[in-house]
């Protein structure tokens, strides 16, 4: 949990990301009542944006979408109840699998476009067509 928290790459768990809006809003908080006393203390908002945008990203990626989804009004709400996306998809490896919630099974083989399970002797993807 919380590898690379400033990096757009990779998936995560809604566990995590309901955790990185916790400490989004906390921290948020915290730098507002400081900043009151100083405006040089309203430049730590910086990280933390970039934070939540990371994180957002990153679970847009698990739901098999682009980062530029969380753009859309209320869409983080759909972030925090919408499950992943089941097995690998373009944007990496089930984010259950890192946490080994689930294990990984060598046998099996997913289709990078779509993330359903293939054959393992399968040259294209049987539910969207793609090349594997």
């Amino acid at each position: 949990m919380f590898k690379q928290p400033f990096s757009f790459d990779g998936r995560i768990r809604r566990t995590e990301y309901g955790l990185s809006l916790l400490i989004y809003i906390i921290s948020l908080g915290v730098v507002s009542v400081l900043a009151e006393t100083s405006d040089i203390l309203g430049l730590a908002l910086i990280p933390a944006i970039w934070f939540m945008l990371a994180q957002n990203t990153k679970r847009c990626h698990d739901m098999g979408k682009s980062g530029w989804w969380q753009l859309i009004p209320f869409y983080v709400v759909a972030l925090l109840f919408i499950e992943g996306h089941k097995g690998t998809n373009k944007y990496g490896e089930d984010s259950k699998l890192d946490s080994g919630v689930i294990e990984k099974d060598p046998t099996s083989k997913f289709c990078v476009a779509c993330g359903s399970k293939q054959k393992t002797d399968a040259h294209f993807c049987q539910n969207c067509g793609s090349k594997n």
